[in-house]
């Protein structure tokens, strides 16, 4: 190939529009070919080859590549090792710069050192930019400069830095004439990267103002379509952040907050990685957890006999989605009343959840099990059926999922609550104050 290029590569961020990494690799002098890398360390990890959140990657891939197509470029998408990647792109192509948007998961950073390292060796910078969140890693923290590990103070001063520096769109999409002009690549079909190709009925990835401004109201009853569905989008970076942060940040305060709670969870997963396999707070790697692998079956069929745990174990078993409150509901029920090991509930979820992402999954499972930041004290435990008298009264959700509620066919509840209730207690409070008399 012939004459210096610019690369962007696109991660988490599957769209040309508000794109702040992209609208960068436009501002070099450079023309700019975009990439994106099935990256074999991850999806050789997927046991189940039908995988949605793949299929869901693939068919946006293919989007952007009709796009590019029409404007006379194309996207060049690998499936392979990213290291071993950059260093065919290299040979192949006369790189002048790389540009992407960065990503804060372990793995992320780990591979990103490493393809920076190479880069480097060959005399290509490589610039990332922050385009998932609205604030990252040290811009949001306490007066001694250390980060916050509560909500609150956090969100209050995400809001004052908000107020300071307001949020502006990256016009990516006024540059496309800095776009790299080639005929359509070939690009590798769901086969090629070892899964089965699916027809999926994805999210739709509009912003809907009603639902935004009654979300205080709807987003807690699980029958109703009271939640934007938008986490997906947001995952993939299909949607633009700051798109959706300055449609809704007028219309209604909870909804805001559930985007700060996203970057309070991001930031937390960078100034903490060991929060992804280890207790937030250390003390907690004390609970003598009980792991029945018959009780955790029961749980991920759907099984229980608690109706609303059920109801959202077999939504998320079969759509790859689960409504908010439920996720809480179940998670609690996992780790308090079956005294599971929250990471077993963790990457049941990192398996089926189409909108997985890192850092909300660690953060809201540690809430669950009051071992996380800001969570919730271990003696809170879900009654999952004052739950349901609470926000599925009518069993219009519960019915939805677990059609055989109410006959001999719906099995007994395989705890009772209130013994299950005493017995989480017991154990956190018992192996808690073993473990602080151990420390003094």
């Amino acid at each position: 190939m012939k004459g210096k290029i610019s690369i962007f590569w696109h991660r988490r961020d599957l769209r040309l529009e508000d794109n702040t990494g992209l609208y960068h690799a436009f501002q070099s002098e450079h023309p700019v070919l975009p990439l994106f890398i099935f990256d074999k360390n991850i999806l050789d990890k997927l046991e189940d080859k039908k995988d949605k959140r793949v299929q869901f990657i693939h068919n946006h891939l293919s989007n952007l590549h009709t796009k590019l197509g029409d404007l006379g470029s194309s996207i060049l998408v690998k499936y392979g090792n990213p290291l071993t990647v950059w260093k065919q792109l290299t040979e192949k192509f006369e790189i002048a710069e790389v540009y992407t948007n960065r990503d804060y998961e372990p793995y992320a950073q780990e591979r990103d050192k490493a393809v920076y390292a190479f880069l480097q060796s060959q005399a290509i910078a490589f610039k990332g930019y922050k385009d998932q969140v609205i604030f990252e890693k040290n811009e949001v923290l306490k007066k001694d400069g250390k980060p916050y590990t509560v909500y609150t103070p956090y969100s209050r001063k995400w809001k004052e830095r908000l107020a300071q520096f307001p949020v502006t769109p990256y016009p990516s999409q006024e540059h496309f004439d800095q776009l790299y002009q080639t005929n359509p690549l070939p690009m590798p079909s769901m086969k090629d990267i070892g899964f089965k190709a699916m027809e999926v009925d994805f999210p739709s990835e509009k912003f809907d103002a009603k639902i935004v401004k009654n979300y205080a109201e709807t987003r807690d009853i699980p029958s109703i379509r009271g939640t934007s569905r938008l986490s997906v989008h947001l995952r993939f970076g299909t949607i633009s952040i700051r798109a959706l942060l300055l449609f809704a940040k007028d219309k209604n305060e909870k909804y805001l907050n559930e985007l700060i709670w996203r970057d309070f969870y991001q930031t937390i997963l960078y100034h903490f990685p060991h929060s992804v396999n280890k207790a937030f707070k250390p003390i907690y790697d004390s609970i003598p957890w009980i792991n029945d692998e018959t009780h955790f079956k029961a749980w991920c069929e759907g099984k229980t006999g608690y109706p609303l745990v059920d109801a959202g174990m077999r939504e998320l078993n079969a759509t790859g989605f689960m409504h908010n409150r439920v996720r809480m509901v179940v998670a609690s029920f996992l780790t308090k009343h079956l005294l599971t090991d929250w990471r077993w509930g963790e990457a049941y979820f990192a398996k089926k959840l189409l909108d997985f992402d890192l850092a909300s999954n660690v953060g809201g499972w540690q809430w669950a099990a009051g071992s996380g930041c800001d969570a919730a004290p271990y003696f809170r435990v879900f009654n999952p059926t004052s739950q349901l008298d609470k926000f599925d009264k009518q069993l219009v959700y519960v019915k939805q999922w677990v059609p055989e509620f109410g006959t001999t066919d719906y099995p007994q509840p395989i705890v009772e609550h209130k013994f299950a209730r005493q017995r989480a207690i017991d154990t956190y409070k018992q192996a808690l104050d073993k473990a602080k008399a151990a420390l003094s």
